[in-house]
């Protein structure tokens, strides 16, 4: 074959082919596997650099075994639902632990509920909202220290995450029937109570025994309400310490609004506050 043009002499003596450059049509191109004709070879060193990276991945996941994978999988969904738990314990809601009779038939022992911790704030109390507060008054029987046991430290832990109910027993649970500048009294002559002077029919109260009656008359102060149990021949409510703070709670010390019952499941529900019973008492005197 004729070759294409004079030869250049090679620095070792030999003779090289001086070949002349000239456009091989697309179609002569080798065929690239992966990489369509109409656009050219895009590959380059970034390419390689991320076809590497990723080789790398590769052989890194398989140098481990499908226990480690599982593992790191079950830590990462733990981490989350710890750090979800927290952040819902410590702005949305709180879990606590039922210990005593006093609002059966809506809370009975064991109950696990859900307190809306929007509640007072931002969220105003109401008639009939069932509260969570601390018992900064002395209403409860100081508790003797609990010994500690090889795994206290774990239940304190998951308590204080959200992921265990608080069962302390230095809160308390009632419902409330006295706002600020409220006058609540005990009774009329069929026994309720009045609220502003108004009567109320209270459905939620322990249809097992007839409340006995024991007199009051109040005027709930401002930042504290007046709360009762539901079950009122076995609750130690305001009625039975009005000694200490005139039997007050203080807003501050409320924790949150009881939402729900959480366990056991066959006592799921959702708690009310019975709008329809406070729905004709007016505004205190001055409001």
């Amino acid at each position: 074959m004729p070759e294409t043009g004079p030869r250049t002499p090679d620095p070792q003596g030999q003779d090289q082919p001086r070949v002349a450059s000239s456009a091989v049509p697309a179609a002569e191109h080798p065929a690239v596997p992966g990489v369509r004709a109409d656009r050219g070879f895009t590959g380059g060193p970034a390419h390689a650099g991320t076809a590497s990276k990723r080789a790398r991945r590769a052989r890194s996941r398989e140098r481990h075994s499908p226990l480690f994978l599982w593992a790191k999988e079950v830590a990462t969904v733990v981490l989350v639902a710890i750090v979800l738990s927290f952040l819902i314990k410590t702005f949305l809601f709180r879990a606590f632990y039922i210990p005593s009779e006093s609002m059966v038939n809506t809370l009975d022992v064991n109950d696990r509920i859900f307190v809306n911790l929007l509640v007072p704030e931002p969220f105003a109390l109401e008639h009939g909202d069932v509260v969570v507060f601390r018992d900064t008054q002395g209403w409860l029987v100081p508790m003797a220290e609990k010994e500690a046991g090889p795994f206290t430290w774990v239940q304190d832990g998951l308590t204080f995450i959200g992921l265990l109910p608080d069962n302390s027993e230095q809160h308390l649970v009632k419902r409330v029937v006295g706002l600020p500048g409220d006058r609540v009294a005990c009774c009329d002559a069929g026994g309720r109570l009045l609220v502003n002077g108004i009567p109320v029919d209270e459905p939620y109260i322990n249809p097992a025994e007839v409340p006995q009656v024991r007199e009051f008359d109040v005027v709930v102060p401002e930042g504290k309400v007046w709360v009762m149990g539901d079950n009122r021949n076995h609750s130690a409510d305001s009625r039975a310490h009005t000694d200490s703070n005139g039997g007050f709670v203080d807003i501050a010390d409320i924790e949150g609004k009881a939402a729900v019952i959480a366990w056991p499941l066959n006592r799921i529900t959702a708690l009310d506050n019975y709008p329809d019973v406070f729905r004709d008492v007016p505004d205190p005197a001055g409001k």
